[in-house]
């Protein structure tokens, strides 16, 4: 099903066999209407409160101009499942779909015009600006840019994988490696414009990744595997963790002091930069997920049902807070000693503002997995999760506000440098990036990742296939990425 909200109250949602609801109470009341077709419907998009278009199968396009009252039928000129679409005004509008389609309407879709996309690939998100700026994605990371209209179509595609990306870390706007399925590693040094493999000497996966500069850097994945590079990732050197305990998190305060977690409350501590770890007693069983170092003596670690350890002497103890939940939770980070945010399962989020003494749960408005969290000061931060959910706060988590990622796919981790710039990975090699505190990121497709109710040995998310929708004028299933 997909919804639209495109002013306050008002909103349309469609769905299998012509479905389309419609509120003007702010989803309080949804009414049936008739959309004439018993196709399948995948993408609405209205300019106002009266005037939209949906597509769907079969390349079906309908239009109203009354709110949804009345839908008329729209000639497409193609057969293919249409996924999404997207208008800038109430004349100029875009339909992307199955095998690269895309086409172009600047009458209210009197017309439908074919327009060249120079890819193959399924395209399944659109969104326009105005009428001549426009974005569509797809899969095997397709990204697509327009700035006429659709008359030309470039490739800006970041995916130089399509293996699932875990864990980023970003030391300033430009600076930023992402870590994943397989070993792979993926670096940037202009803000995500670019995105280059860099072979890290592994094929365990990597979970965690923290960068204090530009060139110091340390990743852990399977296997109790740690990676460690000094000149920006051109070589990462293997470093021994005394483990084979899978590590799931990492984070160094500064080149020289970090600490890794992981499965069976693992903690591993260095002091001099992973020439050496030091196991250190949690305490606990529990699957450490999680963990935030502010200094040289001051970290916090989180996990499963709930958990939350706190040490202000390097590690040497670490010492049992109250949270308040038996969620599991995912992530943490602090940006001073006092001020920390978790998050977790059900759309948990928690908040402290006196190092962890006390936690305060605060409202997310989802009940989602969220699985990263960033902070660059004590009120601006991020959080991301699954499907495809980001939220944002200005004022210390007062106030969660969700944002449009662009996909309904499953998000991992996130890295913010400052207010503005933040990036975001997850599975199949998405990468969304933003730069501002407005605008939506650009969106890269992933397929869902769906949480587990309770604490799992692994806490990265297994993805179900996307929805197939049962047997109907038999439309094809929705197309899924390759394996990795």
């Amino acid at each position: 099903m997909r919804l639209r909200l495109p002013i306050q109250n008002n909103g349309t949602a469609v769905s299998w066999y012509g479905i389309i609801l419609r509120t003007t109470d702010g989803g309080a009341n949804w009414i049936n209407q008739t959309s004439g077709t018993q196709s399948f419907l995948y993408g609405v998009s209205f300019t106002d409160a009266n005037t939209g278009t949906v597509v769907g199968e079969g390349g079906t396009i309908l239009r109203t101009t009354d709110g949804g009252a009345n839908w008329a039928n729209q000639t497409s000129g193609t057969t293919s499942f249409l996924w999404a679409v997207s208008f800038a005004d109430a004349n100029n509008g875009t339909a992307i779909g199955s095998d690269g389609t895309i086409v172009r309407t600047t009458n209210g879709g009197n017309t439908w015009v074919n327009q060249t996309s120079g890819t193959t690939n399924t395209l399944i998100g659109v969104s326009f600006t105005d009428a001549n700026n426009g974005t569509a994605v797809g899969f095997f990371g397709a990204i697509l840019r327009t700035t006429d209209g659709g008359n030309n179509w470039v490739s800006q595609s970041s995916a130089v994988t399509t293996r699932s990306l875990e864990d980023v870390s970003f030391t300033d706007a430009n600076n930023g490696t992402a870590v994943g399925d397989d070993g792979t590693v993926l670096r940037t040094t202009n803000g995500g414009n670019t995105w280059i493999n860099q072979p890290s000497g592994t094929t365990s996966t990597l979970l965690g990744v923290s960068f204090t500069d530009a060139n110091n850097g340390t990743a852990v994945g399977d296997f109790g595997t740690i990676l460690r590079t000094t000149d920006g990732g051109n070589n990462w050197a293997p470093e021994v963790s005394g483990t084979a305990n899978d590590l799931w998190g990492v984070s160094f305060a500064d080149s020289n002091h970090g600490t890794a977690v992981g499965y069976g409350g693992t903690i591993l501590t260095t002091t001099d930069g992973g020439n050496t770890w030091t196991s250190q007693s949690s305490g606990t069983f529990n699957p450490l997920v999680g963990v935030s170092r502010t200094d040289a003596t001051t970290g916090t670690v989180v996990g499963g049902a709930g958990i939350i350890l706190r040490t202000t002497d390097g590690g040497n103890n670490w010492v049992l807070q109250a949270g308040g939940t038996e969620g599991d939770l995912l992530r943490v980070s602090f940006t001073d000693a006092n001020n920390g945010t978790a998050v977790g399962q059900f759309g948990t989020i928690l908040r402290t503002t006196d190092g962890g003494s006390h936690w305060v749960a605060q409202q997310s408005g989802t009940t989602e997995l969220l699985s990263g969290v960033s902070f660059t000061d004590a009120n601006h931060g991020i959080a991301v999760g699954i499907p495809g959910i980001i939220v944002r706060t200005t004022n210390g988590g007062e106030n969660w506000v969700r944002e449009n990622s662009g996909t309904d796919y499953g998000l991992s981790r996130v890295s913010c440098t400052d207010a503005d710039n933040g990036t975001t990975v997850g599975y199949g090699g998405t990468i969304l990036r933003t730069m501002g505190s407005e605008p939506p990121p650009t969106p890269t497709p992933t397929p869902t990742l769906t949480a587990t109710p309770t604490p799992t040995p692994r806490p990265r998310p297994t993805p179900p296939p996307h929805p197939t929708p049962p047997p109907h004028p038999t439309p094809p299933p929705h197309p899924t990425p390759p394996g990795h």
